[in-house]
């Protein structure tokens, strides 16, 4: 398998790791009363921390130091994902109407192979990308 197969498949999994936290905060928060937007956004920022730790340590396999660059990116990106996650939640649970966690699971999907992953293997891990 070569090593971009091996990195997809390892910020996939990393993905549906973060995804499990993301839907966990998303489906409390909106059993509370939270609107969907907000608990869309604080789930994706909540899977963001486990998503970074997953994709520097198996997806990239990335055993440098942190550094503060790469986190500020990582976050650039993760704060850009929330925000598109956030708006296509509201437009397919609650315009559309699709039930909140099919909305999740196809939002997800859709913004992680259009934005996240590629964004993350540009900008995150680049030398380790290659």
């Amino acid at each position: 398998m070569s090593r971009n197969a091996r990195s997809l498949l390892g910020a996939g999994a990393g993905g549906i790791t973060a995804t499990l936290l993301d839907v966990l905060v998303l489906a409390t928060l909106v059993r509370h009363g939270v609107p969907v937007a907000v608990a869309a956004f604080t789930g994706a920022l909540a899977g963001a921390v486990a998503c970074f730790l997953f994709n520097k340590h198996v997806a990239f396999s990335d055993r440098s130091p942190t550094t503060v660059v790469q986190v500020a990116r990582f976050t650039l990106i993760a704060v850009a994902t929330a925000l598109m996650m956030a708006a296509a939640m509201h437009v397919v649970a609650v315009w559309i109407g699709v039930p909140v966690l099919a909305a999740k699971l196809v939002c997800a999907a859709v913004v992680f192979v259009a934005w996240s992953y590629p964004a993350q293997k540009r900008f995150v891990f680049p030398q380790l990308a290659a």
